[in-house]
């Protein structure tokens, strides 16, 4: 299951996964093109490995990361709680 997270002011998206083995945390980042249809790319959490990334320049993943690494600590709460709106009640 993924949970939605955010949506930034370009279009793009960036959802999450419940607790993974191991306590990872699947993040994934999505935007759609309308050349390609979609640019995407998957980091997981906690160690912010990327992969599968398709579209998006190192510019583009460097801005992730920092999104990422700056909710880090929301995401993994999150994840733990079945998504935002469970973790906060709604």
């Amino acid at each position: 299951m993924m949970y939605p997270f955010l949506t930034l002011d370009d279009g793009t998206e960036i959802v999450h996964s419940q607790i993974l083995e191991q306590g990872k945390v699947k993040v994934y980042v999505e935007k759609a093109d309308a050349k390609d249809g979609f640019h995407h790319a998957t980091c997981f959490l906690p160690e912010y490995r990327w992969e599968d990334v398709f579209g998006f320049t190192q510019e583009d993943i460097a801005r992730y990361q920092r999104i990422i690494e700056n909710s880090a600590n929301l995401i993994i709460e999150f994840a733990k709680d079945g998504g935002f709106q469970n973790a906060s009640g709604f």
